[in-house]
């Protein structure tokens, strides 16, 4: 067993945390830090970055190298990291505003580059840090301070979104079922290639408060309720999977990422030159 423990890995210096009582930033950062530990991840080569927003935040508490950046651009802070040492380990943490609403064109094309970071988005369906607007993954017809009347647009699948943009590892979970969280996580990172994970996680302060879900626990009841393993979907009428929140592992295979094609190019180049070349092209 690890002698390597969570809190490792966290700043407890800067505790408490920043968050609103009840949100499920803690939870999730909570499962990460655990992941981290089972994976006895080395400090020095790991890399978190992350973008704007409440779960932004989340790189004031992590003991690992950290990077905060711009509004929607973690990904491409995440991969220049990458390529520029395929060594370390990138984790990228965004919310449902920062990484598809404002990130998404950078989302679609990490995946589709299939570039080695670990994305964990945390979704909380609106921009909670600037009062709770709505994003690209609030669902229809709920309310947030920009919807008021109800909102009329559909919100964004993300796990359907980059897993059709052709990610090798796809999954979805929850800070009702941390254990499940943790363990998706975890695989995620072991992952070779751009690994995706959604976290559904509460945000009693604006979401909630403005759907009839002032507390935490009440969240997470409408989470638990909402929720449904990919087993138990293929059971369910077309409709009625579609007001789910399917929990798990959707894709999970192994293809050659952006890295490994990367230096098979150099390494071609290097033969038909007979040596003469460096290392870049």
């Amino acid at each position: 067993m690890s002698k390597i423990k969570y809190d490792d890995y966290l700043i407890k210096e800067k505790l408490p945390l920043f968050w609103c009582s009840g949100c499920g930033n803690g939870t999730v950062l909570g499962a990460i830090l655990r992941a981290f530990a089972t994976l006895e991840l080395d400090k020095k080569n790991t890399v978190v970055v992350t973008g704007i927003g409440c779960w932004g935040k989340a790189d004031d508490y992590i003991s690992t190298n950290t990077f905060h950046g711009t509004h929607g651009r973690a990904l491409s802070f995440a991969t220049g990291i990458k390529l520029a040492n395929p060594k370390l380990k990138v984790i990228a943490l965004m919310g449902d505003g920062d990484g598809a609403t404002i990130g998404g064109n950078h989302l679609i094309h990490t995946a589709r580059r299939n570039v080695d970071i670990t994305a964990i988005v945390v979704n909380n369906f609106n921009y909670g840090m600037t009062g709770g607007q709505y994003s690209g993954t609030t669902p229809e017809d709920s309310y947030t301070a920009t919807s008021r009347y109800g909102h009329i647009e559909p919100g964004f699948d993300l796990c359907k979104l980059v897993e059709a943009a052709g990610a090798p590892y796809v999954a979805r979970g929850s800070a009702y079922n941390v254990v499940q969280l943790e363990k998706l996580i975890r695989d995620g990172i072991e992952k070779k290639g751009f690994s995706f994970i959604e976290a559904i996680s509460p945000c009693p302060t604006h979401f909630g408060r403005l759907n009839g879900m002032r507390t935490a626990p009440q969240m997470l009841k409408w989470i638990k309720e909402n929720s449904v393993a990919i087993s138990g979907a293929e059971k369910l009428s077309r409709e009625d999977r579609e007001k789910k929140f399917i929990m798990g592992k959707f894709t999970d295979k192994d293809i050659p990422d952006y890295s490994q094609k990367y230096q098979s190019i150099i390494e071609s180049c290097t033969a038909e030159a007979g040596g003469g070349i460096n290392n870049e092209i």
